[in-house]
């Protein structure tokens, strides 16, 4: 795919959605990024997506990665590709600047993310391991422990891993086997087997530091038990000088549906030496400050992908020509109309540029809801932002998925043909559902730990920030009935949940839906708003009124289905499914 940076949209959100270089102006160590220096961000960062990674991404998946005896051989051009990627500073973009990271906004992170996931997925997959690693090594690591990793993840002459998932033990981390005994120079012994470890072995950087989950001896059983190690391929020393290697070996790789060019490792770790990083029997929590940035940065990879079925469907639909428009012949030059005056193709492209457009705007309302935190100690907006990251991941690789699976779609026979390329958007977008927490699980998480255990006191504190006076005027009543229904939908469940354990479970992927729906309503309302009298007025506007015409009124049988019972999922007796 000739992939092309969505400059003019992110340009549009920054300056006049999100207005973020005025809010930044008069924020402590946020004063620095203008207009000027955030458009000369995206227009690099694009260049770097649109020639160096995205040339890459048909190989990636026509190659694949290669495995002999425990060394991994990633596809051509990636290791030059990788070292002209991370040497330009991309993957300490929002890095400490104390340890030569550049220190940029979270929201401006978010838009160049989503411009690199869109190029290549599988290679930025080596970067974004990576990003994620030095955020937990900041945040709980020594400060010796920083000084070694910290500048050679940023600059990607190491790179990173998180070792969490076992034969038996995936979503539930309480049971994870991997031991880890303490040795008298205060390392510890790391024995057990992690795998689908993303870049857990690669040959595109010096050194690998694998984050890994582990139990010490006498530990408390379940996840109040675990703890987190850092352990390099190589093993170094205090200068990060690299020394013999580690025992922390790939007993092979996975053979995926997608996504051929990230190598995805069984790790063996026999006897390995690791660090122990934050406190003991704590490294889960630890864990998580990896975990969400991920969770966040894979619903960016859902963005991402929506944004290339967009450029794929749009190309194609404007190209190929295909019967008369019902409405009259619109091309009397040839013997057929293009696609896109078909109305059902219409509904397809308007559909994904509603998911598209709509997601990248949630994207950085998520990515300024942790600027205010981290920059301006604003605590209620950490909160917003742990609210709203299982919607991101999910509801964005959902719709990621779908809008790919919508260009195949307009595509016909040809969009089943690899030649094309749209059946590779498909399989590598779907992925982006099922790891970091499949999307059930974050349904769950957003149902049970994020609404029902404050009763949805968060909730609607977050949803009060939405106002409709923001919005174009002929949404403001269908914005304020969605809130409405949302609001209603969740005091019932709080009351109903108390006498029904497996309602949230059962109702929360729905939950879900409805709440990212509502969201999404105030986005399309506020981007109609925003873009009156700019070149982009009648596309927002257009997209706008289709997505509250034929997408929002998704929340009325949303709403109806989640006041069901859960006996409609549970009644049957587990031996009926057979």
């Amino acid at each position: 795919m000739d992939y092309q940076p969505p400059e003019r949209d992110i340009e549009f959100l920054l300056t006049r959605v999100f207005r973020l270089a005025q809010e930044w102006s008069v924020t402590p160590s946020l004063e620095d990024f203008t207009a000027d220096v955030l458009s000369a961000v995206v227009v690099e960062g694009g260049r770097v997506a649109r020639e160096v990674l995205a040339p890459l991404n048909r190989i990636a998946d026509t190659e694949g990665c290669r495995w002999v005896d425990g060394a991994v051989t990633t596809p051509k051009g990636f290791k030059a590709a990788f070292s002209e990627f991370a040497s330009g500073g991309w993957l300490g973009l929002s890095g400490n600047p104390d340890f030569a990271g550049q220190g940029m906004p979270k929201t401006l992170g978010c838009v160049v993310e989503e411009m690199f996931w869109a190029a290549n997925p599988s290679l930025y997959l080596y970067g974004t391991l990576s990003v994620g690693a030095a955020l937990c090594i900041d945040s709980h690591g020594t400060a010796a422990q920083k000084r070694v990793y910290l500048p050679r993840l940023y600059a990607g002459s190491w790179t990173g891993t998180m070792c969490l998932t076992e034969a038996h033990a995936g979503t539930d981390l309480g049971i994870i086997r991997t031991r880890a005994e303490p040795r008298s120079d205060g390392t510890c012994s790391i024995t057990g087997t992690k795998i689908f470890i993303t870049s857990g072995e690669h040959d595109l950087a010096a050194n690998i530091i694998h984050l890994v989950l582990a139990r010490l001896p006498d530990a408390p059983g379940g996840t109040r038990g675990i703890s987190l190690f850092i352990v390099p391929k190589y093993l170094h020393d205090d200068s990060g000088q690299l020394g013999a290697r580690n025992s922390a070996v790939s007993g092979s790789i996975e053979h995926k549906m997608g996504i051929h060019g990230s190598a995805t490792n069984v790790m063996n770790f026999d006897g390995a030496t690791g660090y122990l990083i934050g406190e003991a029997n704590a490294g889960l929590a630890c864990m998580f400050t990896m975990m969400n940035y991920e969770r966040l940065s894979v619903g960016l990879q859902g963005l991402g992908a929506a944004e290339a079925a967009w450029q794929f469907a749009v190309r194609y639909a404007r190209e190929r020509l295909q019967s008369r428009s019902p409405s009259g012949v619109k091309n009397p030059a040839a013997e057929a109309d293009p696609l896109l005056v078909h109305p059902d193709v219409r509904r397809m492209l308007l559909t994904i540029r509603a998911w598209t457009e709509g997601g990248r705007a949630f994207a950085m309302l998520v990515g300024r809801e942790l600027d205010r935190s981290k920059y301006g100690g604003d605590r209620q907006a950490q909160v917003f932002s742990e609210l709203l990251t299982p919607i991101a991941k999910a509801f964005l690789t959902d719709k990621g998925f779908e809008s790919a699976v919508l260009a195949q779609q307009i595509y016909g026979g040809h969009g089943y043909i690899s030649e094309w390329g749209v059946e590779q958007l498909v399989r590598d977008s779907r992925i982006a559902q099922i790891y970091e927490g499949t999307n059930g699980v974050q349904a769950m998480d957003l149902i049970g730990r994020k609404v029902l255990r404050d009763g949805g006191t968060t909730l609607r504190a977050f949803l009060a920030t939405l106002s409709p006076d923001d919005l174009a005027e002929e949404f403001r009543g269908a914005f304020n009935d969605s809130i409405a229904r949302l609001l209603r939908t969740t005091d019932a469940l709080a009351q109903r949940s108390g006498q029904d354990v497996n309602l949230p479970g059962a109702v929360a992927t729905d939950y879900l839906e409805l709440t990212a729906l509502a969201i999404f309503a105030w986005l399309w309302g506020r981007m109609a708003d925003a873009a009156a009298g700019t070149p982009l007025a009648e596309s927002k506007m257009h997209t706008a009124r289709f997505f509250y015409a034929r997408l929002l009124p998704r929340v009325l049988s949303l709403e109806v289905s989640i006041a069901a019972s859960s006996d409609a999922v549970m009644a049957s007796d587990a031996s009926s499914f057979e």
